[in-house]
């Protein structure tokens, strides 16, 4: 994926999205449900920030061959 600036941004519906600045197609997008807003306090957006942060990060790593790939069963928590 070519280097470009990147966005986080609120939709109207609620749900967060990340894509790039001079594209309106959304590369990643997070839908938090009710309950999860309100376990959360109303800061879900704070928390889609720092999960889609991570997230970059990684597929940076990846890109750049410096992320351990494990071998055997995958266990997502």
């Amino acid at each position: 994926m070519p280097t470009s600036f990147l966005e986080i941004v609120e939709l109207p519906d609620g749900r967060i999205e990340l894509r790039r600045a001079e594209d309106e197609g959304s590369l990643v997008t997070l839908d938090f449900s009710e309950d999860a807003k309100v376990f959360l306090q109303g800061q879900h957006v704070e928390v889609a920030k720092a999960m889609l942060s991570v997230g970059v990060q990684m597929a940076g790593r990846l890109v750049e061959g410096d992320f351990d790939k494990e071998e055997g069963p995958r266990i997502l928590h």
